[in-house]
């Protein structure tokens, strides 16, 4: 389902891809069967390209690595969170605009 400039992520690689990434990186948390997940992908294709080398965006499917939804407390589905320096500085729950989601990655990119 992930586009080339998107990035698969799992329990195996969550770590090295998000927590230790040396740029901001929007996690989409997703399943197969979720909609609105459908509907959110070519925005974020869109904003994977538009962002190219500000900001990564990777997928975690909830269906195949449930302990990383359970620690980050997934109840709903699409949720992005966009990490900063390995931290959650924005969460979004819910089927959001890419006018909204630029505005959240653009709050992270400005120096504070």
């Amino acid at each position: 389902m992930a586009a080339p400039n998107i990035l698969t992520l799992n329990e195996a690689n969550f770590t090295e891809q998000v927590l230790h990434s040396p740029v901001p990186i929007l996690v989409d948390f997703w399943a197969e069967w979720c909609g609105p997940c459908r509907m959110v992908a070519p925005i974020l294709d869109e904003l994977a390209s538009e962002y190219d080398g500000q900001i990564k965006v990777g997928k975690v499917n909830v269906d195949d690595n449930q302990q990383l939804a359970a620690d980050y407390r997934i109840t709903g589905i699409p949720t992005l969170l966009l990490f900063k320096q390995g931290r959650v500085e924005e969460t979004m729950v819910g089927l959001k605009s890419k006018r909204d989601l630029k505005a959240n990655i653009e709050k992270v990119l400005t120096p504070s």
